[in-house]
């Protein structure tokens, strides 16, 4: 089978889009299918990339991570010639999620979206922010999956608020997996020693892009609060992004800025390692759909504590393989915080055991093969195009879908002019 992935984010971008779309490549590519990679261009990629296409792009859009595609680069049609696609699979449902409808369309090929984000809480990277323009981002995104061929939730509480935003359309829950075996092999006691965490310490720690949508103003605030009631306590936050000087602002306000551990970006042995090193680990998002990192905390055994979000709620099981906060407080995230430090040996094993076992639940294995099959169902139901009607037919299917992408767009600024009666641009923070 040849696999086309199309998507916003790729490696050497930090995300879970990014390392979604590169973990099913692998595990795609180890089973002996082909996959190409369309991804816009970012700092630090490789100079010769076989199975990527990139185009050109702003990179750093709006003083952020993120870059913005430019049109099509010169030879892309050649390209998509020659590796002959059989199914087209988006992971975004703007930019070079348009292109991957018409190119679909235009091939005649069956089309998947995964739904990994909720888009109304990327809002603040747009010069303009306001309730219109979150309105306009959830109706964007619940009329582009009604105009592919199937929708992936990589949760059920995902799936569950698709349908009540409109999408009529198949709808598929399939988290993407990881692979425990990294995290078994992986050495937190050398990477505590490599810092200078005392072996005794009850390492708190977070581990993903450092930015606002992650809520991480709230999770520091509520272990800083924390870990000033606790002297043997210790914070490691791993990874970059803007949010780092405010992370790094409130631990000084509290006067620990000395048991705050910032190791920046990883490669993915250490990312094992940090896990591994980490007693709990915390998470505040509100934005994820799945929530890739708390499946690879379980991997290494670490237990969770996490506010209930989209996503979150099916992996994190309060009292089985961590805390589950009902809602957002940072006095519940303290008691939770301290109910995991007073367990007892015996209890804070089994709900390592716990973790361990909801992570073998996630196994990329098991995500692949149901990925595969949903492919194969979609292809084997979608119609051939004779080869005489080829031609024509690809025009006027180009046509058409440009009409019902701009459809889309225009149905989802009208109910977002319903929204509210101001629309007033961001203020700029420089």
């Amino acid at each position: 089978m040849n696999i086309l992935m199309v998507t916003n984010t790729f490696t050497p971008h930090v995300g879970g889009v990014a390392r979604s779309v590169q973990s099913y490549s692998d595990a795609f590519r180890q089973l002996g299918h082909r996959v190409l990679v369309i991804a816009p261009h970012f700092e630090g990629a490789p100079a010769h990339e076989p199975d990527v296409l990139r185009f050109p792009a702003i990179e750093h859009f709006y003083r952020s991570d993120f870059s913005v595609p430019l049109p099509v680069p010169v030879g892309m049609q050649r390209r998509l010639d020659e590796f002959a696609p059989d199914i087209v699979h988006s992971h975004h449902p703007f930019l070079l999620g348009d292109t991957a409808l018409r190119t679909a369309a235009q091939r005649q090929l069956p089309i998947v979206f995964t739904h990994h984000t909720m888009y109304e809480r990327y809002t603040h990277y747009l010069p303009i922010d306001s309730e219109r323009v979150r309105r306009f981002a959830i109706e964007l995104a619940a009329g582009y999956c009604n105009l592919c061929d199937a929708v992936v939730a990589p949760s059920t509480t995902l799936a569950e608020c698709l349908r009540t935003r409109g999408v009529h359309g198949p709808v598929e829950v399939i988290p993407t997996g990881i692979d425990p075996q990294p995290f078994a092999q992986a050495d937190g006691v050398a990477f505590r020693r490599k810092l200078g965490i005392p072996e005794e310490a009850f390492l708190i720690g977070y581990l993903g892009r450092l930015s606002p949508e992650k809520n991480l103003v709230f999770l520091a605030r509520a272990v800083a609060g924390f870990m000033k009631d606790h002297p043997g306590t210790r914070m490691l936050l791993v990874g970059e992004g803007p949010a780092k000087v405010d992370v790094q602002s409130i631990f000084s306000e509290y006067h620990l800025s000395d048991r705050l551990h910032l190791v920046g970006l990883l490669d993915r042995p250490e990312l094992a390692s940090a896990y591994r090193a980490m007693d709990g680990f915390v998470f505040a998002s509100q934005s994820e759909t799945q929530g890739m990192v708390l499946a690879e905390a379980m991997a290494a055994g670490t237990p969770v504590i996490a506010v209930a979000a989209p996503g979150v709620r099916d992996i994190v099981r309060d009292g089985h393989n961590g805390r589950l906060l009902a809602k957002q407080n940072a006095d519940a995230f303290m008691e939770g915080l301290q109910w995991l430090l007073e367990l007892s040996r015996e209890d804070r094993q089994r709900l390592q055991a716990g973790a361990l076992q909801t992570a073998r639940d996630f196994s990329m294995s098991r995500s692949a093969d149901r990925m595969l099959a949903l492919y194969q169902r979609l292809i084997a139901g979608h119609s051939k195009v004779p080869s005489n009607h080829k031609r024509w037919l690809a025009a006027r299917h180009r046509l058409e879908e440009e009409c019902k992408i701009l459809h889309n767009i225009t149905h989802a600024l009208a109910e977002a002019l319903r929204a509210e009666p101001g629309l007033q641009p961001r203020e700029n923070s420089e």
